[in-house]
């Protein structure tokens, strides 16, 4: 059974059926993704499955991953945290460190990219490789993931030099979006319903997870899966989780990795840790990029899933635990604000106070808690399978490719 076969159980024949009239004029066409790093984020998890579903339209869709020194990925970690607002200073010696890794990267891939008839570049971190790629033939796109409504300017300014010559940008929500001199689509991210993270686990191996990890069945459990980031908050989930087990018995599971492009990782697990002290029932974990079932299982036992950001470019997480039918508390926050309609399947939240009074209420009102799971199931599966991500990405290759026709005819 072809992968496009399997998703059409999920979401009904007709999707598939126009995803393949979409492909049918963009079959051969060369396609390339460039980040920087295989594992660990949500854009890796994206491609893994959009570059094969690409290919079996019959695109021949490639993924190309940079490579960088640790001077590199510090320039681009600040770069980063500048386009969520954060202020930070690029040295000079980062500057040409940023620039010399994107030279580098590009003469290794140069054969790639000048014959590729559409280019996807994704994030700051591989964005100034078009102006090294002067012979180029297709079309550049910059897909920025990030929320980059507020950015610090001075970061701004640098890499809006090496974004106005792209010919499209594309952000995952209006509000994020920055004027450049070129069409700016909105696309929001996607989970994939048949991937290790989101598929139905048999009951016995998530019964198996409470004994693995010292969980105790009988007794709520919350849980935030995130990269250990600042951004993310993982400090403020753990005052809530204090603040809510002065009247009720629960247990905090903080889960997640790191990105091979994240040089402040382990900084931030190591403060995590020593905030979490002593407490047997906050369970500090530190996964595999690719453990993706441990992460299922983990949603799929709490009661409660959170999302406490304090800047999210969207936050896959948040749709896994919907998917699973779970209530998300989030952070009033970017893309999280697309997912989480509050009141109906999930709350938004400001505060670790906040966050502690809606964990509350849902672990008294188990009905409510049913019913906003349910919805939020629905609701992913209306607007955030990777089939509909996959459907934007073929229309707006249409509009690349063809941009002078008024019409297009698919059988």
């Amino acid at each position: 059974m072809t992968l496009l076969e399997q998703y059409a159980q999920i979401v009904g024949e007709d999707v598939i059926h126009h995803l393949q009239q979409l492909g049918e004029h963009l079959q051969g066409l060369k396609v390339v993704h460039v980040n920087s790093t295989r594992e660990g984020g949500g854009v890796a998890e994206i491609l893994h499955r959009l570059i094969p579903l690409k290919q079996e339209l019959g695109i021949d869709a490639r993924w190309e991953v940079i490579t960088g020194t640790d001077l590199f990925f510090q320039c681009t970690k600040l770069m980063h945290n500048g386009l969520q607002g954060k202020r930070g200073e690029l040295h000079p010696d980062y500057l040409t460190e940023y620039e010399r890794v994107n030279e580098m990267n590009a003469e290794s891939l140069r054969t790639n990219l000048e014959e590729a008839d559409i280019v996807f570049i994704h994030d700051p971190q591989p964005a100034a490789l078009l102006r090294f790629i002067p012979d180029r033939r297709g079309k550049w796109i910059w897909r920025c993931h990030i929320d980059a409504s507020r950015p610090f300017r001075p970061i701004w300014k640098y890499l809006r030099n090496f974004l106005e010559p792209y010919s499209a940008s594309i952000w995952s929500l209006s509000e994020f979006a920055q004027p450049l001199p070129h069409p700016l689509y909105l696309v929001a991210p996607s989970i994939d319903p048949l991937s290790e993270k989101n598929i139905e686990l048999e009951e016995d191996e998530l019964a198996a997870m409470h004994y693995k990890w010292g969980l105790d069945p009988e007794r709520p459990i919350i849980t935030q899966v995130s990269r250990f980031d600042r951004f993310k908050d993982p400090i403020g989930v753990i005052r809530a989780y204090r603040l809510v087990k002065e009247y009720s018995p629960i247990q905090l599971i903080l889960a997640g990795g790191g990105a091979t492009d994240d040089p402040e990782g382990e900084e931030m697990i190591r403060w995590v840790k020593e905030y979490a002290g002593d407490d047997e029932d906050i369970h500090v974990l530190l996964l595999p990029s690719d453990d993706h079932r441990t992460i299922n299982a983990f949603q799929r036992i709490s009661d409660i899933v959170i999302q406490k950001s304090t800047k999210e470019g969207f936050g896959l997480t948040v749709t896994e635990a919907m998917w699973k039918g779970k209530p998300v508390i989030g952070g009033d926050v970017g893309g999280i604000r697309l997912q989480v309609v509050d009141h109906h399947t999930g709350f938004l939240v400001t505060s670790p106070e906040g966050a502690a009074l809606r964990i509350r209420y849902l672990l008294k009102h188990r009905d409510k808690l049913k019913e906003m799971g349910e919805k939020a199931h629905n609701f992913v599966l209306e607007n955030f399978l990777i089939t509909r991500h996959l459907r934007e990405h073929l229309t707006l290759m249409h509009a690349i490719m063809f941009e002078n026709k008024e019409r297009i005819e698919t059988s």
